[in-house]
Order: structure tokens, then C-alpha cells, then sequence
């Protein structure tokens, strides 16, 4: 007999991996049948080199743009060109992202990793973890001219592009769009971070300048999301939730434009 797979349980659908959502049955409150569709969540390791991985819960779709765009907002990478080969591939219960960096590069995340500081990790142990995990980017943004009205034409705008949010409820949706509030670019996933990563790459293969424009996000603002916007110099970041403390002073201290609450006809903004 052969053995049992562990991770039988846990694995999409094939065709999952296209859509990122799968379909469930279910019965509601009135006693009426029901088909849903629910967003689908699997392990995505990324593997620098065949050496260091580390593995994100995410939406099992646009994995490369994922990764892509996590190497630039954790600093493993200054520009897309430094990465020399990415390829996403089926492995375990999710997908695999196979990324080759140069030496210099991956002895960086080596010593993260020492540190115990690599992004995704699960805590901190000590002073020079939480210096590691904290260190802001040493540039200052350039300030955003918003145009009368661009937050208001980018949130009504919005709900139209989130295919997937549409179809399950339950994805998040990192926005790009420039001035005047026109969206640019959109990328959805169950993680607000791996929405924001994505989208970052999806920049990055275009490619899009992420200091012309300001990013939306259907979360709240926490210090992690501030701090990729602010490493690839994105210059204003715009939240439907609120923003942690932490993130309030880290947009304080980098100099990006934060703005929070954000509905049709209001928002609050904090910095500058």
C-alpha cells in the first residue's frame, strides 16, 4: 500500500492555482444550500539559491511577481535586474520559488538569518534582531502632489478590479495609481503583506516608477507595510483601516504621506 502523504490534506486544487479561490458547499442560517467560492491560502517557499528558504501563506497566484517583490521591499535587492533567474514551481501543498542571487546579495540573507531576523521568521531574541528588523531605509521620500479628489477616483475605482475579492470576500487588494487617482495596477491575495509584495513586482515588470504614484491597500497601515512602501520609495500610502502607532512613526520618520480610514468622501491623513 502506499504511503500517505501528510500534506494531502492541505493541498489546492490544480486549477486553484490559476484562479485562487476554490469552491466550497455549505448550508446557511435559513437552511438553504449554498456554493461559495473561498480564497484560496498555501505555503509559498521562497529558496535563495538552494540554500536559504523561507516560506509565506499567500494566495498561490502571480508567485513570481510575489517574490519578486518581496526581495525588493526586504532590501535582499536595490533592482529587479540584480535577481538572476526566478521560477515559480508546484511543490509540497504549494508552490516553490527557485531565485538566484549574486554571492554578495545572498550573504546578506545569510546573516539575517543568523540574526534570526529574517523576514517571516517567527520572533525576535534580542537587541540586534529587533535593530535588524527595525532599520528603516536610509533615503528620505520625495513628497507626492496629490490631486484634488485622486483618493476619492482611486476607492471608487477599486472594487471593479478585485476579480478575486469579488468572486470569495476574502482577499486584499494593493492598488497602485498615480496622482490624479487613476489605478495603474492592482494585485490581490489573502495577505495583506503578500498583496503589497505583489504589487511591488508587478511594478518592477513593467516597469512602473513607484515614486510617481501612491499605493492603496484594503487594510489597516502596521509598521511592516509601511516599511516596504518606504524601502521601494513609494511616497504615500493610503489605508481603508487604521495605522498601528509604530507605522504612524515609522511614515514620520521616512517622510512617506500616510492616510488612513479611507472611504468614498473622507479619510484621515497623518504625515506629513
Amino acid at each position: 500500500m502506499p504511503a500517505v502523504d501528510p500534506l494531502d490534506w492541505a493541498r489546492p486544487a490544480p486549477d486553484a492555482f490559476a484562479s485562487g479561490q476554490a469552491a466550497a458547499p455549505g448550508r446557511r442560517s435559513d437552511g438553504q444550500l449554498a456554493a461559495e467560492q473561498l480564497v484560496e491560502e498555501a505555503p509559498v517557499t521562497l529558496v535563495f539559491n538552494d540554500e536559504v528558504a523561507l516560506t509565506l501563506m499567500a494566495t498561490p497566484l502571480d508567485a513570481e511577481a510575489l517574490a519578486l517583490g518581496f526581495c525588493l521591499s526586504e532590501g535582499l535587492v536595490e533592482h529587479a535586474a540584480e535577481i538572476l533567474d526566478l521560477q515559480a514551481l508546484p511543490a509540497g501543498a504549494g508552490l516553490s520559488v527557485l531565485i538566484q542571487l549574486p554571492e554578495p546579495r545572498l550573504q546578506t540573507l545569510r546573516a539575517r538569518r543568523r540574526l534570526g531576523a529574517v523576514p517571516g521568521g517567527c520572533g525576535l531574541c534580542g537587541i540586534e534582531d529587533q535593530r535588524t528588523l527595525l532599520a528603516l531605509p536610509a533615503r528620505a521620500l520625495a513628497p507626492l502632489q496629490l490631486a484634488e479628489g485622486a483618493i476619492e477616483s482611486a476607492l471608487v475605482a477599486l472594487p471593479g478590479r478585485q476579480a478575486l475579492n469579488s468572486a470569495t470576500g476574502g482577499a486584499h487588494a494593493a492598488a497602485f495609481a498615480d496622482p490624479q487617482g487613476e489605478l495603474l495596477e492592482l494585485a490581490e491575495d489573502v495577505s495583506r503583506h503578500c498583496a503589497l509584495d505583489k504589487l511591488i513586482g508587478r511594478l518592477a515588470q513593467r516597469p512602473l516608477d513607484p515614486a510617481g504614484g501612491f499605493a492603496l491597500l484594503t487594510s489597516r497601515a502596521s509598521f511592516e507595510l509601511v516599511h516596504k512602501a518606504a524601502r521601494v520609495g513609494l511616497p504615500c500610502l493610503v489605508t481603508m483601516s487604521a495605522p498601528t502607532a509604530l507605522a504612524l512613526r515609522a511614515a514620520q520618520a521616512t517622510g512617506l504621506q500616510l492616510f488612513a480610514f479611507a472611504r468614498p468622501g473622507r479619510w484621515t491623513r497623518y504625515h506629513p
